[in-house]
């Protein structure tokens, strides 16, 4: 049985597999990616983003059936799916439109005669070890930047997404890249550890689990190589004030809910002064149990499928046995059935479970009930992770003193599903060390070289 294979989750049916690398078909990759680099870094930038700007073409062309390969490898919803596919044609369009901005020359002023610049400069073949929650969308807001920059990619895609993987390769390659610039290879973590190794290999950037993430860093750090980590979240949701409390729950059910759940940037900890407490939970544990999953490859689009796989499902359903077990009430709950897991609402959880800060990856959400906003910002903050969080209130002041008192990566106030190409994305403490999306992106795998000419 090969790791790398396509297992419907709606199902649990294996419908592909796909053979991992032999270590020669992995030496082949490394010769490929430095001889590409070669070429690739000294194509002019405006040849580099025309191929980019045509894989986005591509991918805009193919989003109906790429949507549907990853329903079957991940169980997301069609709608979503390619949706996924349109939104990863942005991000590249992104890259190539500023393609100019990334590469050009950053005058220094100088307290001296003569002059200075910094000059990004590509670092070399770059190594993205890539999730199953966003099978297109990860890949390019790691491959959009990295290309336009001269950087060249191997890419180890999550082992239940052979498919995808094979079809963005397809992409790349019609669109017209150069042979060794964008390869798609299937590693054996033994195997992957050995590239992140290689002298030819400048980077590695991994999105993923806090443990994937710290065993790539440890090998990368060994190796004195780059590394750039998105990891798990447990995104506050704090509800202060609201003048439509229809609307805030409507927003909070999609924050939880949204790729069933999966996601790390998801709402996950909703955070509610005691004021709105009561009529927010009823009203959310009544529009949570209205998103039962449905059928990922109906056109109906539900929000919710079935999780990724049922080693996910069973994990999860283990998270709320052992936090019900430990005093969390159940306010919305069901059972799981395979990769099935209907949405659930827990309350009273508190410090000494688990659950307050474990990472529930899955439609299951926690209320918490606050006295006031200190209260509320304090409990967002008690949380070993930080990526991002969202703030609901009326009052505008109180929005930029919460947004600033919050620690994590990104704050959205009133509103949700806000992701765009030109916003960086990121987190601190456990949850990464890097910027993805924006122009921040372009900055993490590339030389910022001073160019200091005298007078």
């Amino acid at each position: 049985m090969t790791a790398y294979a396509v297992v419907n989750p709606a199902t649990g049916e294996t419908l592909a597999e796909y053979p991992t690398f032999t270590d020669v078909e992995v030496e082949g990759a490394l010769a490929r990616a430095a001889a590409g680099f070669a070429a690739w870094s000294a194509t002019p930038p405006a040849e580099r983003a025309a191929l980019v700007s045509r894989a986005a073409e591509l991918l805009r062309e193919r989003q109906r059936e790429l949507g549907e390969i990853i329903v079957r490898e991940m169980g997301k919803p069609i709608g979503a799916a390619a949706g996924e596919a349109d939104f990863s044609a942005d991000i590249l369009q992104f890259y190539a439109d500023n393609a100019e901005a990334i590469t050009a020359d950053r005058p220094i002023e100088i307290l001296g005669d003569g002059s200075a610049v910094i000059r990004p400069t590509p670092l070399g073949a770059l190594l993205g070890i890539m999730p199953w929650n966003f099978p297109y969308y990860q890949v390019a807001r790691f491959a959009g930047p990295n290309l336009i920059n001269g950087n060249v990619i191997l890419l180890k895609h999550a082992p239940q997404c052979p498919e995808s993987a094979e079809a963005l390769q397809a992409i790349f390659d019609d669109a017209g890249f150069p042979e060794g610039v964008y390869q798609n290879v299937r590693l054996s973590n033994e195997q992957a550890a050995a590239v992140i190794a290689d002298p030819r290999v400048a980077g590695v950037s991994l999105t993923g689990s806090e443990r994937a993430g710290a065993a790539v860093a440890e090998v990368a750090g060994r190796h004195l190589k780059k590394v750039a980590l998105e990891l798990g979240g447990s995104d506050p949701f704090l509800v202060l004030a609201a003048d439509d409390l229809d609307r805030v729950v409507a927003d909070a059910v999609v924050a939880r809910v949204d790729n069933s759940g999966q996601a790390c940037n998801a709402g996950k900890r909703f955070i509610v002064v005691d004021a709105l407490y009561d009529a927010f939970a009823e009203k959310f544990v009544a529009a949570m149990a209205e998103q039962q999953p449905g059928d990922p490859a109906a056109d109906g689009n539900p929000m919710v499928g079935p999780l990724s796989s049922l080693a996910a499902a069973e994990r999860l359903e283990e998270q709320v046995s052992r936090a019900i077990a430990q005093g969390a009430t159940p306010l919305l709950q069901g059972e799981r059935d395979g990769a099935w897991f209907p949405p659930h609402v827990l309350a009273d959880v508190t410090p000494e479970m688990d659950a307050y800060r474990e990472e529930l990856f899955g439609p299951v959400a926690v209320l918490y009930r606050v006295k006031d906003e200190a209260e509320a910002i304090a409990l967002a903050n008690d949380t070993p992770f930080g990526l991002g969080s969202y703030v609901y209130t009326t009052d505008p002041a109180q929005a930029e003193r919460v947004a600033d008192a919050i620690q994590a990566g990104m704050v959205y106030v009133n509103i949700v599903a806000a992701d765009s190409p030109e916003l960086p994305f990121g987190g601190i403490r456990r949850s990464g060390t890097s910027r993805e999306l924006g122009l921040l992106a372009a900055d993490e795998f590339v030389n910022k070289k001073l160019i200091r000419i005298g007078a």
